[in-house]
């Protein structure tokens, strides 16, 4: 196999070549082995090849990516496991969210870590490029599926309320089953001919094939895209939207009857000292939407521009960004839909006390938060 680094030094010591300027004749083709030369995809065999210097700095992201994000979803499942009065439907979805992190980062980030401190290129063939797509596709697909469904259920109990059909184990465990049979099938679609699997420009990882602009990947991108980002963002989108007016209805009438009785506000003067409820929930809403939108667009943009768009604007370093992204999703899924639950950061602190999470002063607004949402629940219920 071809030492990178030691091709790149050889370089430079030619008299007319400057290490940190490398010249267009050091493509891609050149650059990777002769294993890789076989399934490397045309649309990368021109162009000009990252600086070795990316490959270490891609490395040391994934590692600090993959570090915090096997830690915090390991911690939320062992939280989890070991307080069964966690586990609600509601926090299975939560669970099997964490289940899906956990296993992409378990199978993903080691092997890019090992390609790319090493100097970039993939060391372990087509077949386990293939592979490594593959669980990138299914715990991804996953992922999306299980976020769609706790985005429902969350508007299920703010906006419905008890008019709502309740989440029941039962249910949640059909639903749990449903994502995976939905992300398996997707994942199994590439390698059965529905669009395929390549190697990325950046050598050292694999994902979906976005740089052929046939009919039939043409056809397979764009089911992707709908299937698996447009129709999801669009019921997270307006599941939360419809949340923050729920809630903004809510204070609207607290306020109207606080006025009749003549009095300030109808809430506690404990209350009083916390931020609204509408800002609240505005603000959890809002950070929830952009953290998915942050993660999964430039994934989705990027394979639309390389089937539908000028393929020539996918460089390497271009196609290397969006998968990262990706990926940097689960790191914060356990930060918003675990850790930031009052009754998982109690346990946390049980189990955990070194952490030093200092509960007691927040338990005020903890209690007040689930009185305004459970008051919601019972003003649905009466209208």
């Amino acid at each position: 196999m071809t030492n990178y680094t030691g091709d790149v030094v050889a370089m430079a010591q030619r008299q007319d070549y400057n290490p940190w300027n490398l010249p267009d004749s050091f493509t891609l083709y050149n650059y990777a082995p002769d294993d890789i030369k076989s399934f490397l995809h045309p649309h990368w065999h021109t162009m000009k090849a990252l600086h070795p210097m990316w490959y270490y700095v891609i490395g040391l992201v994934y590692l600090v990516i993959g570090t915090i994000a096997l830690g915090g979803n390991y911690i939320v499942l062992k939280i989890f496991s070991s307080y069964p009065a966690l586990r609600t439907p509601s926090n299975m979805l939560v669970i099997n969210l964490a289940i899906s992190d956990f296993m992409l980062m378990m199978t993903l980030v080691p092997e890019s870590i090992y390609n790319f401190l090493l100097g970039g290129p993939w060391k372990f063939g087509d077949t386990a490029c293939q592979v490594h797509a593959f669980c990138g596709s299914l715990f991804g697909y996953n992922q999306i599926f299980t976020l769609t469904c706790i985005s429902y259920d969350r508007y299920n109990v703010i906006v419905n309320g008890f008019a709502g059909k309740k989440l029941t184990y039962s249910r949640v465990t059909s639903l749990i089953i449903i994502a995976w049979i939905w992300a398996t099938g997707w994942a199994l679609a590439p390698i059965f001919g529905f669009g395929a699997y390549a190697m990325d420009g950046v050598l050292g990882s694999c994902s979906y094939e976005y740089v052929t602009q046939s009919d039939s990947n043409k056809a397979a991108i764009m089911t992707l895209f709908w299937t698996n980002y447009a129709i999801p963002v669009t019921i997270i989108i307006g599941c939360y939207y419809n949340i923050v007016q729920a809630v903004i209805r809510h204070e609207k009438e607290l306020r109207e009857q606080a006025k009749k009785m003549n009095v300030t506000s109808l809430r506690s003067n404990t209350e009083q000292d916390q931020v609204s409820a509408e800002i609240r929930i505005a603000k959890v809403s809002v950070t929830n939407v952009t953290l998915w939108l942050t993660s999964w667009t430039p994934f989705a943009v990027i394979c639309l521009i390389g089937t539908w768009g000028d393929v020539s604007k996918i460089t390497p370093l271009v196609s290397a960004i969006p998968v990262i992204m990706a990926k940097a999703s689960c790191v914060y899924n356990p930060l918003i839909y675990a850790i930031s639950h009052p009754k998982y950061r109690e346990c946390l602190k049980e189990m955990m006390p070194w952490m030093c999470i200092v509960e007691e002063k927040k338990k005020a607004a903890a209690a007040a938060a689930e009185k305004d949402d459970a008051s919601i629940v019972t003003e649905n219920e009466k209208a």
